[in-house]
């Protein structure tokens, strides 16, 4: 299964690859690019398609969650830039201890995708603070966190394909460069571009808080049709880097 879901990233990434190959004179292009790559490897994809649909999904009914998205956006570019801190400072064997992790790491993202969807059908309630899902009028600090989190342990998701356009194409260019150091943060961008474009589609096209005038009904539809999207999505991940 990862390998044909591995054959349809390469499909839908390889032109922004090339292009990529094609500013490697530019770091900060070059290093943008390549995470539009990212964004697309197997196992960043299946991230980003939750991510648009629970922010996506909270944009139409209530309103565009700007702060949850540039906190989402944050997380990630501060889980690839202490990762290439790391490089930085310990040195290119740094990655080969890392890898021991990222396996393990990745493999939680299905089951947890999978709780999301549960929570967001209503089949069950949590007592304790699940406030990134629930979506309540008043705007929460734990609404912000869970977001910053949740880009966080999406970034760290690694899988071969990351692996390279990370370790093996980015930071060889970071620890040649004199401005390296912010190269994985502009690499992070280029991750998360999908989900803020959507999102800003979304804004663009006055979609925003589109379903709270259609009615609490709609909204409940639109609402159990993420949730069930996010479970499929937990599944297929699961079953993807769990029998690998």
């Amino acid at each position: 299964m990862y390998n044909l879901f591995s054959k349809i990233s390469t499909f839908m990434s390889e032109p922004f690859f090339t292009m990529a190959n094609n500013l490697e004179s530019w770091p900060l292009a070059f290093a943008f690019i390549l995470g539009v790559v990212g964004a697309l490897a197997p196992c960043q994809l299946t991230g980003n398609i939750s991510a648009i649909t629970l922010y996506g999904n909270s944009s139409i009914q209530k309103k565009i969650v700007w702060k949850d998205v540039f906190s989402f956006t944050l997380g990630k570019i501060t889980a690839f830039s202490l990762l290439g801190v790391l490089v930085w400072l310990l040195g290119k064997g740094i990655e080969q201890q890392l890898t021991e992790y990222f396996p393990w790491m990745r493999k939680l993202m299905g089951p947890l995708l999978i709780i999301v969807g549960i929570y967001m059908l209503g089949l069950v309630k949590f007592t304790w603070t699940f406030n990134l899902f629930k979506g309540k009028k008043e705007y929460k600090h734990e609404n912000v966190f869970g977001s910053f989190m949740l880009g966080f342990s999406f970034s760290l998701a690694f899988c071969p394909t990351m692996f390279i356009l990370f370790f093996v194409t980015l930071m060889p260019v970071v620890l040649s460069s004199s401005y390296g150091f912010i190269l994985p943060s502009i690499f992070a961008l280029g991750t998360a571009l999908p989900v803020l474009l959507i999102i800003f589609l979304i804004w663009y096209f006055g979609a925003s808080g589109l379903l709270m005038k259609k009615g609490r009904r709609i909204g409940t539809i639109i609402q159990r049709t993420a949730g069930i999207v996010m479970i499929l999505l937990g599944v297929f991940d699961t079953l993807t880097y769990w029998l690998l």
